[in-house]
């Protein structure tokens, strides 16, 4: 059984996030605005790869991570041979180490390594269906590490079901645009997120609901806008991502 809800979640995510007609070509639009040839992204939480596609269409060079292993050797199915490509099979975290992930077999986008986000998202009847039903052990790196070795990106994408700030622990200097993921049962973790984004240096902030691409402010906000924007998403009760980029006089001072 395990076997088959394996196999049904991959294909799954493949179809929702590769099969969508003209989703691409709205992610390349949406992405260019960020990252453009020759510049680096970290895809943190790359699962099925649909953004390593885009941003490779852009000309951008990626740092895909992906701790699921059955994720991890997809990627290196669609991605392997690529020299702009640099697969990372572990997870990003505070500090380099291992620990334990739960996996969702037949709903792998919700495999979570933070059990407090985990608990947070049952008590929403929308997670009601969600089981998850193994674990697996994987190796954590943290940003700065990633930094280290593989240069300072222009843009860092993280998508972690909840590891979110634990990730951004693990990051020490600017870059010069994030995303992190938003979810109404989890609001304090993007609270946390938006508290450690600030601390890295000078950010203006949006957000984009539900994979539509597309920015849901007309301007860019300062963290209490972004609040007061995010509270009238939250009773929705639909995921998103936040977007903070450094402000223009940020990035003239570097």
């Amino acid at each position: 059984m395990t076997s088959f809800a394996r196999a049904w979640g991959m294909a799954r995510s493949i179809a929702m996030y590769h099969g969508i007609p003209g989703r691409q070509r709205r992610m390349r639009r949406f992405y260019g605005q960020f990252l453009g040839p020759g510049e680096l992204g970290f895809d943190i939480g790359a699962h099925v790869g649909n953004r390593v596609r885009a941003w490779r269409a852009l000309g951008a060079r990626v740092v895909a991570v992906e701790p699921q292993p059955d994720f991890a050797r997809l990627l290196r199915i669609l991605f392997g041979r690529s020299d702009a490509v640099v697969l990372v099979p572990s997870a990003v975290g505070a500090a380099a180490g291992r620990t334990t992930m739960a996996l969702s077999s037949a709903t792998p986008t919700v495999s979570s390594m933070s059990d407090e986000w985990i608990s947070s998202v049952t008590r929403d009847h929308r997670f009601s269906g969600i089981h998850w039903d193994r674990t697996v052990t994987v190796d954590v790196v943290t940003l700065d590490q990633l930094v280290s070795a593989y240069g300072v990106p222009v843009f860092v994408k993280i998508d972690v079901e909840g590891f979110e700030p634990e990730v951004l622990r693990g990051l020490s200097h600017p870059v010069r645009a994030l995303s992190f993921e938003y979810l109404p049962p989890a609001h304090d973790a993007a609270l946390a997120c938006l508290d450690l984004v600030a601390k890295l240096g000078e950010y203006e902030y949006n957000y984009s609901p539900v994979e539509t691409m597309r920015l849901a402010s007309d301007v860019w906000l300062d963290a209490a806008g972004l609040v007061a924007l995010l509270e009238r998403f939250r009773p929705l009760g639909r995921s998103g991502d936040v977007y903070a980029r450094l402000t223009a006089s940020a990035r003239s001072a570097r």
